[in-house]
């Protein structure tokens, strides 16, 4: 059993899946923490205030692909390890460009009945390499979070300041079609 707490981000939308998914982490780590989603805005969000050490994703989602949240991770963090969990690879090339594109490993889903054995070696692989930073891990992650946090509030304050002076641009436009604002007062602004 993995003793080293992890902080793992499953992104599935079949509830029967993430329930087989949960019980086997619970079943290989002592303590993990697993949060679950099921489209990219959602993973975007939780990679922004989660900070996982693992994402497991499938390929097939309703909204967006496997490759389209692989991409979205490795914006965040190249070196995040991520693990395809998919009843879509059928074709050995696309399980060979998962890899290629940057993926730690997949597993189908015709094997969940060994699942544990199946993630167990993937997730170790995955501890050793936190392992050799446990020391400054937390810290990033936290530096990690007040960071997107920082950038998301700028982002809102950026968008909230042109929807008001578009907002204040709709107010004099309409005052003046109105007749309501003197030529005086339009110098003034």
């Amino acid at each position: 059993m993995i003793t080293i707490p992890l902080r793992i981000l499953l992104v599935e939308d079949n509830e029967a899946d993430v329930l087989i998914t949960r019980r086997t982490l619970q079943k290989l780590i002592e303590s993990p923490e697993i949060e679950v989603v099921e489209d990219l805005s959602s993973c975007r969000e939780k990679m922004n205030s989660f900070i996982p050490d693992v994402v497991i994703s499938d390929y097939n989602l309703p909204t967006c692909t496997g490759f389209e949240i692989l991409q979205l991770v490795h914006e965040k963090n190249p070196a995040l390890p991520f693990i395809f969990l998919t009843g879509t690879m059928h074709d050995e090339e696309l399980a060979a460009n998962t890899i290629l594109a940057g993926a730690s490993g997949f597993i189908l889903k015709k094997h969940m009945n060994t699942l544990e054995e199946k993630l167990g070696p993937l997730l170790k692989k995955v501890v050793f390499q936190l392992s050799e930073k446990e020391g400054v891990r937390e810290r990033l992650r936290n530096n990690k979070i007040a960071v997107n946090q920082i950038y998301d509030y700028l982002d809102n304050l950026n968008a909230d300041n042109r929807e008001q002076k578009q907002n204040i641009s709709k107010i004099k436009e309409t005052i003046k079609k109105n007749n309501l604002w003197s030529n005086e007062d339009d110098r003034k602004a």
